[in-house]
This record gives C-alpha cells, structure tokens and sequence, in this order.
C-alpha cells in the first residue's frame, strides 16, 4: 500500500514510478530515496522517461519473456490487453513467453502478478506500463480522483475479487491503477 501522502490516481502512478527510479539507481527500494523521487516528479521537477529513450533501451535487453525469462516461444504480449482497451503500438507492446501470456489472457499485470510480485517486474516493463495507464487515465478523466472517491472508483470496477483477495477494498493501490482497463 502507498503512504498516506499518496492522495490521487496520478500521485499513486508517480510514486509506482519513483519506485523504479529506486530500484534503478539503487539496486533496490529505498523509501526515503523514493519519497524524494514522488515528489520531484510530482513537482514536475522531473518526468517519467521519454518513450523514445525506453524503447532504445529495451532493445538493448535479450529476447527473453519480460516476465519469466524464458527464451523459447516468445510471442508478443499486450501489457494492456486490447479486449481491455489497450493499443496495438509499441508503448503497449513487450516479449511474453507463451506460457505467461497464456497465464495472464486478459488481466492487468498487476492483477495478474499480485502485491507481492509486482516490484520484481523488470523496470523498462513497469515503466511503460505505467505510463501507458496514465493515459488511459487521463482519457478516462480520472487522474486526479482522490482516494476519498475511490468508492465511485470501485463501484465500476471489474477486480473487486482482486481487492478482496488483497485485503485492499476501497483503498488506494496499484489495482485501482488496472480499475478503468474494462473487460469488453
């Protein structure tokens, strides 16, 4: 869970962001360099890396299952799935083994992967994704909706088992992120 200071859907992107940005420069999540990276971000002292600089960098990355790391029957695999709504372009795009493409079908990543599992997810992969549910966001007009709303939020929402299972109903976390992604 986010701390408190963690107040809208754009702030909980920023501070997943300045996770990375963490895990990055630091090897690991260091909450005090984190909470520093929020808020330059949030200042727009800093952005979130451009989509032209991550895709050079991860053409720099082997040919490997963004997830797994398997190496054998790489398939590409829509971080937000079209049926979800998700674009067919390269910001949306990244190698999946066929395995956990199949695994995942049509969830969210962080549905799919958990609380407990989506900071191992690989950098130049998190990064995307959250940039590409920033616009998705955006698009929906519900970036700045503050977690004293997540209840409208929630009521729409098609992962409430997910919540449940995670103990995070009505609270502000990476799954409200995934929330506005519907299944069509």
């Amino acid at each position: 869970m986010p701390p408190a200071y963690v107040r809208t859907i754009r702030e909980e992107i920023l501070y997943e962001y300045a996770k990375l940005i963490s895990r990055s420069a630091m090897g690991n999540i260091n909450y005090g360099f984190v909470s520093d990276r929020f808020k330059k971000l949030k200042s727009d002292e800093i952005s979130m890396s451009g989509t032209i600089r991550e895709w050079e960098r991860e053409q720099e990355l082997p040919r490997t299952c963004v997830f797994c790391g398997a190496t054998e029957d790489l398939s590409t695999d829509h971080l937000i799935p079209r049926n979800r709504g998700g674009d067919d372009c390269a910001d949306n795009l990244v190698l999946s083994c066929r395995s956990c493409n199949s695994s995942r079908g049509d969830k969210g990543v962080f549905e799919w992967l958990g609380l407990d599992k989506k900071d191992e997810l690989h950098r130049l992969v998190a990064g995307k994704y959250l940039k590409e549910l920033y616009k998705v966001h955006e698009q929906a007009g519900t970036l700045n909706m503050d977690k004293t709303q997540i209840n409208a939020l929630c009521q729409a929402c098609p992962l409430p088992k997910v919540c449940e299972e995670w103990e995070s109903v009505t609270k502000l976390t990476c799954f409200c992120l995934e929330s506005v992604l519907k299944k069509k």
